[in-house]
């Protein structure tokens, strides 16, 4: 990673903001001309599975993931001092494929704050009809048993990712999403790499605005995101979230006395 970031990749307060509540961040990062059709015929070319060997096997991806918008994002959500994970997959989503039970890939730690993301890198066009992936904003927040929610099917409010070529989606880790049925005739290519916050914040590392931010964080704490009309998990999420940002500015609330007697008794 580059040791300076110009600020201009760099998210904002609001696009921070909507990260917390949402969940998850897109980018459409200028990437060099045919770069996404060499790493398209990269991927076919692979035979079997490579697992965490993806980076040494498309070595192309390093221009993905070191992109500025991509470093600029992902510092803006994890500090300047984050790491790339070992773990990193291939996903390939072939024709004529089921669709996907509900997912988190995190192990269901509540915490409301940011030590991980997934970012998703899609080489080509993804269609409505080529398995997108969709994601359930808000659901970061939540939690639910694996079994329980595999079980479910179309949600009110999930979101496709029908991008272009070249995207990136960077989700909260324990976000919701699955992999849908793909209807065309051409596999849906995904590179999934994981990246780690190291230290906890002590500092915004976006581009903060200490005049206008307390009033857009405000509007954001309200903000309705994903189901409509659930208003005791939707009013749950105002303090969620609010706690999230206090943390990413180095914040953090002070723990109210007796908050874990419960697990003393």
């Amino acid at each position: 990673m580059p040791e300076t970031i110009a600020k201009e990749h760099l998210l904002t307060d609001e696009q921070t903001l909507d990260f917390i509540a949402e969940g998850y961040h897109i980018l459409e990062p200028n990437l060099p001309p045919g770069l996404n059709e060499a790493i398209c015929e990269d991927a076919a070319a692979l035979e079997g599975p490579v697992g965490n060997e993806i980076l040494s096997r498309i070595p192309r991806l390093t221009e993905i993931y070191s992109h500025p918008a991509v470093v600029g994002a992902l510092t803006s959500i994890l500090d300047e001092t984050y790491a790339m994970d070992p773990h990193r997959h291939m996903h390939v989503n072939p024709p004529g494929s089921r669709s996907q039970p509900w997912h988190q890939d995190g192990t269901n730690v509540r915490h409301h704050q940011v030590w991980c993301v997934l970012a998703m890198y899609y080489p080509h066009d993804v269609t409505a009809d080529r398995g997108p992936t969709i994601v359930m904003p808000g659901t970061h927040m939540r939690n639910a048993p694996t079994d329980q929610l595999a079980s479910y099917t179309n949600l009110k409010g999930q979101v496709p990712l029908t991008v272009k070529a070249g995207t990136v989606a960077i989700t909260h880790y324990d976000l919701w999403h699955a992999a849908t049925r793909n209807k065309s005739e051409q596999p849906r290519y995904m590179l999934k790499f994981l990246f780690n916050r190291v230290s906890e914040p002590t500092a915004p590392s976006w581009n903060s605005d200490p005049e206008s931010a307390a009033a857009t964080a405000s509007r954001s704490f309200q903000k309705m995101v994903g189901t409509q009309g659930y208003s005791s998990d939707y009013y749950k999420e105002w303090e969620l979230r609010k706690e999230m940002w206090d943390w990413m500015r180095g914040h953090p609330a002070p723990v109210p006395p007796g908050a874990f007697r419960h697990m003393l008794v």
